[in-house]
């Protein structure tokens, strides 16, 4: 565990931001001491890089929050956006340089502004925006996340865990992804999915499923909850359940 002094010292990142992003309910803590100092683990910490990755792509605190808390948020999807962006973020400064360099040597012999043209780097922004937050289920999800309050938006993270919980009692128990138990344990998570975050057709499911066992943050989360394997057990039952 860390302080949030130790946090701001490794990542740069001020003290009262991170008190900051607590309140606004964006990065909680890990725990509180019983003086109610702030401590945070690596979760956390993994959590704190995924706010920084977005702000570099530009989005509000608020879309941050609520892409962050979407059952089918995709890690690995906003690194290679990020990645990406700080390509071209790296190519427009190697250009603006060598342009500032040509002017120390020879002076400015003609008007070319091209190398201040960021329309690449903004285009690429606004459809990365577009991929995380215009989307049918997205729009779906804002509107039902924005009735609900901080107290409310825990209890629904909370009871989605619960479902994980329950299908790890039900492989602890040796039933067969297929048992009749296992599939009706997908059909509430399915309809508690549509219920509190959007409309959970069969195909978006079925990519849910392949997200749980995709071995990512999903996973991990997944199985320290409710036991080892149990992400790729609920992802089987899902692949059988999508399947018939």
């Amino acid at each position: 565990m860390m302080t949030v002094k130790e946090v701001s010292k490794l990542t740069g990142v001020s003290v009262r931001t991170l008190q900051y992003y607590d309140k606004i309910g964006l990065m909680k803590p890990t725990e509180y001491t019983a003086s109610g100092y702030r401590l945070y683990d690596d979760t956390a910490l993994e959590t704190l890089q995924q706010i920084l990755l977005f702000k570099e792509l530009e989005f509000p605190l608020k879309e941050i929050k609520e892409i962050l808390t979407r059952p089918d948020f995709d890690r690995s999807k906003a690194l290679e956006q990020q990645i990406t962006l700080l390509t071209m973020k790296k190519e427009h400064l190697e250009h603006l340089i060598d342009f500032a360099r040509g002017i120390k040597l020879v002076g400015v012999k003609t008007m070319d502004f091209t190398v201040f043209d960021t329309r690449k780097m903004d285009e690429y922004v606004r459809q990365a925006k577009e991929q995380w937050g215009q989307t049918d289920a997205y729009k779906e999800f804002e509107q039902k996340a924005k009735g609900r309050s901080e107290e409310e938006d825990q209890a629904v993270a909370a009871g989605l865990v619960q479902f994980f919980v329950e299908f790890g009692k039900l492989k602890a128990a040796q039933e067969k992804t297929d048992a009749a138990v296992v599939q009706t344990q997908v059909k509430k998570l399915q309809d508690y999915i549509s219920e509190n975050f959007y409309q959970c057709s069969n195909d978006i499911l079925s990519s849910l499923g392949k997200m749980y066992a995709g071995g990512g943050d999903f996973t991990t989360n997944i199985n320290d909850a409710a036991g080892e394997g149990t992400a790729e057990f609920a992802a089987a039952a899902i692949e059988i359940y999508c399947g018939k």
